[in-house]
C-alpha cells in the first residue's frame, strides 16, 4: 500500500469515532433523563398513595365509632326491654304457679270425696254379695242332699254313634241301679290281653292295647263273622255297635284301664228282631 492510501484511511475513521462517542453521550444523557422521569413519577405516586391511605383511615375510623355508637344505643334498649320481659315473665308464672296450686287442691279434694263415695258402695256390695254367696250355699248342700238321695246315681250320655242315650254307670253301685230298672241286659268283664278272645253276651272280645296313664285302651270285636276293632277309647265312653237282629245298639263301657286288663260291662237290648229282619 502507498503512503496516500494509509493516510487517506486514517482520515476516514476519526470522524466514525466521533459520531461513535457523541451517539454513547447522548445515549448517556436520555437515560439520566428517564431515570429523572421515573424517579418523579414514583414519588407521585408515593404521595397520591399515602394521601388515599390517609383519607381511608379517617373514613373508617369515622364508620367505626358510629357504629359504636350505634351498638351503644342498641345494647342499651336491648337491656331495657330484657329487663321489662324478665319481669313480666316471672309475674306470668307467679300467677300460673297459684293456679296450679289451686287446681291441683280442687281435684284432690275431688278425688277423696269420690273415693268416700266409692269405699261406701263397694263396702254396701260386698254385704249383699256376701249375702248372696251365703244363700248360694245353702241351696247347694241342698241340690247336694238330694243328689245323695237319688237311687239310680248314673250318668246320661250319647254314645259313639249318636243313634241313641242311654245312661252309663261308672262302679259296681251304678251298674247294680241299671240292672234294676231292667230296660237292658248287662254283663261285667274283666279282659285281659292275654286270655285271647273272650265271650261275654252275644259277643267275642280281644284286648289288644292298653294306656293306663291316659285312661285309654283298643279292643276288637268279633261278631256275625266279622271282626271291628275299636281304637284310643276312653274309660266310661259308651262304644256302641249294632248287631244282626238287634233294632238297638251294644253298647261295650270300660270303667278301668289297667297295665294288661280293663274291667267293664256290655249292655244289650232286651227285644230283638225275628230272624231274617234286619236293623
Amino acid at each position: 500500500m502507498s503512503q496516500n492510501e494509509v493516510g487517506k484511511s486514517h482520515t476516514g475513521v476519526v470522524p466514525v469515532l466521533f459520531l461513535g462517542v457523541a451517539i454513547a453521550i447522548g445515549g448517556n444523557v436520555y437515560e439520566s433523563m428517564c431515570r429523572d422521569n421515573l424517579a418523579r413519577d414514583l414519588a407521585r405516586v408515593q404521595v397520591t398513595t399515602q394521601q388515599q391511605v390517609a383519607k381511608l383511615n379517617d373514613t373508617t375510623k369515622g364508620a367505626l365509632l358510629e357504629s359504636q355508637q350505634r351498638f351503644d344505643a342498641l345494647e342499651s334498649q336491648v337491656a331495657g326491654a330484657t329487663d321489662l320481659n324478665l319481669r313480666q315473665v316471672r309475674s306470668e308464672l307467679k300467677k300460673t304457679n297459684t293456679q296450679i296450686v289451686d287446681g291441683v287442691e280442687q281435684k284432690r279434694q275431688q278425688l277423696m270425696s269420690q273415693l268416700t263415695d266409692l269405699r261406701v258402695d263397694t263396702s254396701e256390695k260386698l254385704g249383699r254379695i256376701t249375702g248372696d254367696l251365703e244363700n248360694t250355699g245353702a241351696d247347694v248342700k241342698r241340690v247336694e242332699g238330694d243328689l245323695e238321695n237319688t237311687t239310680t246315681d248314673v250318668k246320661r250320655v250319647t254314645g259313639e254313634l249318636n243313634a241313641v242315650s242311654g245312661t252309663v254307670a261308672t262302679n259296681s253301685k251304678e251298674l247294680a241301679a241299671l240292672k234294676e230298672l231292667g230296660e237292658r241286659n248287662y254283663f261285667e268283664f274283666a279282659l285281659s290281653k292275654t286270655n285271647g278272645p273272650q265271650k261275654i253276651g252275644d259277643i267275642r272280645l280281644v284286648l289288644k292295647k292298653t294306656d293306663p296313664k291316659h285312661n285309654r285302651y283298643t279292643v276288637e270285636v268279633l261278631a256275625d263273622d266279622k271282626k271291628l276293632e275299636k281304637k284310643d277309647k276312653t274309660t266310661n265312653e259308651p262304644v256302641q255297635l249294632y248287631l244282626a237282629g238287634s233294632s238297638q245298639a251294644y253298647e261295650i263301657v270300660v270303667n278301668q284301664v289297667k297295665r294288661n286288663e280293663v274291667v267293664g260291662y256290655i249292655s244289650t237290648p232286651k227285644v230283638k228282631l225275628a230272624r231274617g229282619q234286619t236293623s
